[in-house]
């Protein structure tokens, strides 16, 4: 590849995500004032359709929203604009959607520190219906493996679980905005070898196994164990010192 000055001054053009996209249309709608604080917005389903896009991308950029509070859901009474003036508003927006965007490493870096706690404390806190669901989740994962298919929502339910069991909405907030764009990159840059998802199966009954013995250093350990390679292969390729 040419490394003369000019080419090395070029930047790759940068592609939104549908998710950004929708944020930065919801950004509009309320900067304009057509959407004010405590207007509420149309349902998923609507919203998927006028934006032409599936409906887990509207509920990625309504999660995102709803962490830095400028959305917020009730079950009851569906999504609503809460009460942030203008200018804080464009501010916060710009942060989502520019969210360690191209941060490979960080990302991967924030994701191990805050799993190996939320390991710990699932293996405090856990009750035995928090325990069902995560090996429900790891059966569906080693069942998807098995048959050589691919388990990435498997995998991201089970961390997921993890997070909620911890008690803390803290770590499953983080994690639902962490891992799309985790597991995008990952596939993207062919990170995982054809074989990661077998050796992933061993990990996720090692840490499951500590986390029902309420043993949050083994848990926290285990989790480690698992995060290692990706934590290690992003330092040494994605720049992270």
């Amino acid at each position: 590849m040419e490394s003369s000055p000019i080419i090395q001054s070029i930047r790759a053009i940068e592609v939104e995500s549908p998710v950004d996209k929708i944020i930065d249309q919801l950004k509009q709608l309320i900067s304009s004032g057509q959407l004010k604080p405590g207007d509420r917005l149309p349902s998923e389903r609507a919203l998927a359709e006028r934006f032409g896009v599936g409906r887990t991308y509207v509920r990625d950029a309504i999660r995102k929203l709803e962490f830095y509070g400028l959305l917020k859901t009730s079950p009851q009474s569906g999504t609503y604009v809460t009460g942030y003036n203008i200018k804080m508003l464009e501010g916060i927006l710009t942060d989502i959607i520019n969210f360690n965007k191209d941060d490979f490493a960080a990302m991967v870096e924030a994701r191990y520190y805050m799993e190996i706690n939320a390991a710990r404390l699932a293996a405090q806190r856990r009750t035995d219906e928090d325990l069902k669901l995560m090996r429900a989740a790891v059966e569906d994962y080693d069942q998807k493996i098995s048959k050589r298919l691919d388990g990435v929502q498997e995998d991201m339910f089970f961390h997921l679980k993890i997070a909620s069991a911890t008690k803390n909405p803290f770590f499953e907030s983080m994690l639902l905005i962490l891992l799309p764009d985790l597991i995008r990159n990952i596939i993207d840059k062919r990170i995982c070898g054809d074989n990661r998802g077998v050796s992933a199966m061993k990990e996720h009954h090692e840490i499951l196994n500590a986390i029902a013995d309420r043993d949050p250093d083994a848990a926290a350990l285990a989790m480690a164990a698992h995060l290692d390679d990706i934590l290690r292969i992003s330092k040494s390729e994605f720049q992270l010192k």
